[in-house]
């Protein structure tokens, strides 16, 4: 994970600093073998009760589209959970001060997004990812943009 101010892309933030804002990181092995126990452990501690996995890459149908809508400013009323197995991507997420902090996740990489915070997702230049997606009810959660159409 490499975090940053937007606007001072020199800068770079601590998981500390992200933690003072909400959001969680961890690192945990990328083969199956070797996260499983620990990923299932944070599942235990933090109520994550479903879980399912998420690819976009070149085969990935109306890929563009998708990312469009991902990179509008949104939230969501539970926390957005991602760990990423292969890949890497961009969180945006909006600061104490309506700041933008940039967060590259790659593989490896687990990242809590806590309820009710702005930001938007987008792939790094390999344009692939392939994440487990964590939830704390089966309805899943629904974007909530920042500005209306």
């Amino acid at each position: 994970m490499h975090a940053y101010l937007l606007d001072q892309p020199s800068s770079t933030l601590t998981a500390a600093e992200l933690a003072s804002e909400g959001i969680l990181h961890w690192v945990l092995p990328t083969d199956e073998a070797n996260y499983t126990e620990p990923l299932q452990k944070i599942r235990d501690e933090r109520g994550y009760i479903s879980m399912d996995q998420v690819h976009l890459g070149a085969s990935t149908p109306d890929l563009d589209t998708l990312l469009t809508k991902f990179f509008g400013e949104h939230l969501h009323t539970d926390e957005e959970i991602r760990f990423v197995v292969e890949g890497a991507g961009v969180f945006d997420l909006r600061n104490r001060e309506d700041r933008w902090m940039r967060v590259h996740v790659s593989a490896g990489d687990l990242i809590i997004v806590p309820a009710n915070k702005y930001h938007r997702f987008a792939l790094d230049d390999h344009k692939t990812i392939t994440c487990k997606r964590l939830f704390q009810d089966n309805s899943g959660w629904t974007p909530v943009p920042r500005f209306s159409p």
